[in-house]
């Protein structure tokens, strides 16, 4: 005969083994959220992360990466570090500097004299301490700083001097830093939304846009314009910032290897970038696109006095310890 408190018993302990090896298996599961197309450095450097995030903690933790605004637009990821929607973002810095306003140096125009000074600051006690008082502001951590590109003009009209852009028509993003390069110069700054660009500089709703080389190519703006000028006028960046919450619910070794990892990442679409600007000159003009180099020191002495006027949202210590660097 049968025992069928033994059998209850036997199959009550076996759905409680399987219970515990589920949860001692379990992943944690955390949201990466970016606003760029899926064949960028950025968002392929992410999933590197990811996927290295889940090996070095032994699978206790998979970041799913979302990218395209397929989680918000910009405003959204960046409020939802807050709520609880997303965990990791990319932010600009000027964006950025609406919450801790010293972090938004990075993104004015001329504030970098090239690359090697965008190095510079990157691996600097001032990016450390800007970096510390952003988490002292917001709960957030900063990851990493990802370079961007330098950004340069396009246009239908060559321009070779500042007084070249005096009265053109040109989009920026919707945001002071960018409006003050153009306005310095004379030219009519237009705020519009990175997707209806291509469309604008076709119909000749604006004259001209600014952005990196590798933006320039990926966007097709080049088919719409028919001269590119190396302006370099703004070394932009992106942070990579973590909520604040995951310090908590991490322990402090993992926490520490997601950190690790999020800076390696960094480091990699950051070289990703310059080898592709670097390259891309040539590139363009291959395609029949006129490229023209220009002297950047002309078009800073129009904005330099802009640098700690109103706009600034840093004080005068932090732009003196940043023009110091090598």
């Amino acid at each position: 005969m049968v025992n069928f408190t033994k059998v209850s018993g036997a199959l009550a302990g076996s759905v409680m083994a399987i219970i515990g090896a589920t949860a001692a298996t379990a992943q944690t599961e955390l949201k990466w959220g970016h606003v760029y197309e899926s064949q960028s450095p950025y968002h392929q450097w992410a999933e590197w992360a990811a996927e290295s995030f889940e090996e070095r903690t032994e699978g206790r933790y998979q970041i799913e990466v979302f990218p395209a605004s397929s989680l918000g637009k910009q405003t959204d990821l960046a409020e939802g570090l807050s709520l609880g929607t997303v965990d990791i973002i990319y932010d600009g810095q000027f964006f950025a500097g609406r919450r801790y306003g010293p972090i938004a140096i990075g993104s004015a125009p001329f504030m970098f004299r090239d690359y090697a000074h965008w190095q510079s600051y990157r691996a600097s006690e001032l990016f450390q301490d800007l970096s510390s008082g952003y988490t002292e502001a917001t709960g957030d951590d900063i990851a990493g700083l990802v370079y961007y590109g330098q950004r340069h003009m396009t246009s239908n009209v060559e321009i070779l001097t500042p007084e070249d852009m005096e009265g053109l028509k040109i989009r920026v993003p919707n945001a002071s830093l960018y409006k003050m390069f153009p306005e310095a110069v004379g030219a009519n700054a237009t705020p519009m939304a990175f997707s209806e660009v291509y469309l604008a500089l076709q119909q000749g709703v604006v004259d001209a846009q600014e952005n990196p080389l590798p933006t320039i190519q990926f966007k097709r703006f080049h088919e719409v314009q028919d001269y590119i000028t190396l302006t370099g006028h703004i070394t932009d960046s992106l942070l990579t910032i973590v909520a604040d919450r995951l310090s908590d619910s991490l322990s402090n070794e993992d926490y520490a290897t997601l950190m690790e990892v999020l800076e390696e990442a960094a480091n990699g679409a950051s070289n990703d970038i310059r080898v592709a600007e670097l390259e891309l000159v040539d590139w363009f003009r291959e395609q029949g696109t006129t490229v023209n180099e220009v002297n950047r020191d002309l078009f800073r002495e129009a904005v330099v006095n802009e640098l700690n006027g109103d706009e600034a949202t840093w004080d005068r210590e932090t732009f003196d310890r940043l023009q110091a660097l090598n």
